[in-house]
C-alpha cells in the first residue's frame, strides 16, 4: 500500500479513538502511530508516511514507569516543525487494548509488548515447542489486555497427522476455545488460511518462543524477505532472529507486529485473563460452598469434586493454581513497589521544598 493511499483508518484508527482523542482535545493533524521503538527514538506512521521522533522532555519528566512510555502500536500526539522531518511526542493516547508481561528477572514492573491490537496470534511449533501450559499462560495475558487470541501451530510437516490431531484434542480438553490454525512453511499447507483471516485496518501481533517460525511467516505475508531469518537447525528447530518489535503494513491493508522470542512471560494484572482462560474452573467455582473458596482444600469445593470425578484434567487444574499463585504474588509485589515509589516521591518533594526554604 503506497503512502498516497494511507489514512489513519488504514493504520487502525477507529471511532473508539475518536471519542478518547476528543476528551483530551487532540488535533487529528498531530496523531501518529508507533511502528517501532529504537532506543530513544520512535519510528512513527501517519497519513503522510513514516518519520522519526523522540519524547519531549516534559513527557519524560512526568512519566517514569515503563508502561507509561510509548510502545509499538500506540497512538501518540506529535509536533513537527514546518521544514523538519523529525517530530517531538507530547502525549500518549489511551490504549484500547494492550499486551504486557511482568518484566523479565526479579523486577516487579510490567513491560509493554504492544498496544491497540485486534488479535494476538500465539505461535507454537508442533515439533519441539508444543506446550499446553505455556499456551494457557499466553492466553491469560492476551485476554487480560482485551485482544482476541488465535493459536497457530507451525512446522506440521515434521509430525504425523494423527499427532497433530492429538495436540489439537489436548488443547480443546484444556478448555481452550480460541481458534486454532495449522501451518507448514515447507509444504505451504495452511498459509492461504492464515492470509485469509488477516483483515484490512486490523492489527495482528505474533508472539511465541524463539525459533517457531514467526519471522518466516511474516516474510511470507509481506511477500519478500524483509525480516531477517535463519534456516532451521538439523533437528528442525528454528533459530532466533527477530531483535526488535515492529509494525508492518501489508499490501492487503492488515498490519502485523513481529516480536523477539520470549523465554519468560510472567503474569501481572491478569485476573481477567485467568477468569476467561479457565472458564470451566471459574464456572464450577460459583457452586462452591464458600464464596472465597481457593479450590485447594475447602469442604464443599465444586472444583475439587469435579477434579476427583475426572471432569477436570489434573494438569489443567495444576496450571490454574500455578498461574493464580504467580499472579497473586506479582500483584502483591507490584503494589508494594508502587507504595514505596510514592513514598520516595513524597520524600523528594519535601526535600526540595526544604532546600528552597533554606
Amino acid at each position: 500500500m503506497s503512502n498516497q493511499q494511507i489514512t489513519l483508518e488504514n493504520l487502525g484508527w477507529e471511532p473508539w479513538f475518536d471519542r478518547h482523542a476528543a476528551l483530551h482535545d487532540y488535533s487529528m493533524e498531530t496523531v501518529a502511530r508507533v511502528a517501532a521503538v529504537d532506543r530513544e527514538q520512535l519510528l512513527l506512521l501517519n497519513a503522510k508516511g513514516a518519520f522519526r521522533a523522540k519524547l519531549s522532555g516534559s513527557y519524560l519528566h512526568h512519566h517514569h514507569r515503563a508502561e507509561e512510555l510509548p510502545c509499538v502500536g500506540d497512538w501518540v500526539s506529535v509536533e513537527k516543525g514546518g521544514n523538519d522531518d523529525f517530530g517531538l511526542v507530547h502525549s500518549l493516547l489511551d490504549r484500547k487494548t494492550s499486551l504486557r508481561r511482568k518484566a523479565a528477572g526479579g523486577a516487579v514492573d510490567s513491560q509493554m509488548i504492544a498496544a491497540n491490537l485486534d488479535y494476538v496470534i500465539i505461535v507454537q511449533s508442533c515439533h519441539f515447542d508444543f506446550n499446553v501450559n505455556r499456551l494457557e499462560r499466553y492466553l491469560v495475558m492476551v485476554t487480560a489486555g482485551g485482544a482476541k487470541p488465535c493459536l497457530l501451530l507451525t512446522k506440521t510437516d515434521l509430525i504425523a497427522p494423527d499427532t497433530l490431531a492429538k495436540q489439537i484434542s489436548t488443547i480443546r480438553a484444556a478448555g481452550i476455545v480460541a481458534p486454532v490454525l495449522t501451518l507448514s512453511n515447507v509444504t505451504r499447507d495452511g498459509i492461504d488460511e492464515l492470509k485469509g483471516m488477516l483483515l484490512p485496518g486490523k492489527t495482528y501481533c505474533f508472539v511465541g518462543s524463539s525459533g517457531v517460525g514467526k519471522s518466516t511467516i511474516i516474510n511470507e505475508l509481506i511477500g519478500q524477505s524483509q525480516l531477517e531469518t535463519q534456516s532451521v537447525s538439523g533437528t528442525g528447530e528454528g533459530k532466533h532472529t527477530t531483535v526488535r518489535r515492529q509494525l508492518i503494513l501489508l499490501e492487503n491493508g492488515a498490519m502485523v507486529i513481529d516480536n523477539p522470542g520470549m523465554r519468560e512471560f510472567g503474569i501481572i494484572g491478569g485476573e481477567r485473563g485467568i477468569a476467561a482462560g479457565f472458564v470451566d474452573i471459574n464456572s464450577l467455582g460459583t457452586r462452591c460452598r464458600y464464596g472465597d473458596c481457593t479450590h485447594t482444600r475447602e469442604p464443599g469445593c465444586a472444583v475439587l469434586q469435579a477434579l476427583s470425578a475426572g471432569e477436570i484434567d489434573q494438569a489443567h487444574y495444576e496450571n490454574y493454581r500455578k498461574l493464580k499463585g504467580e499472579l497473586e504474588f506479582n500483584e502483591m509485589s507490584y503494589a508494594e513497589k508502587r507504595k514505596k515509589d510514592r513514598a520516595f516521591g513524597k520524600f523528594l518533594k519535601v526535600a526540595k521544598k526544604d532546600m528552597r526554604d533554606d
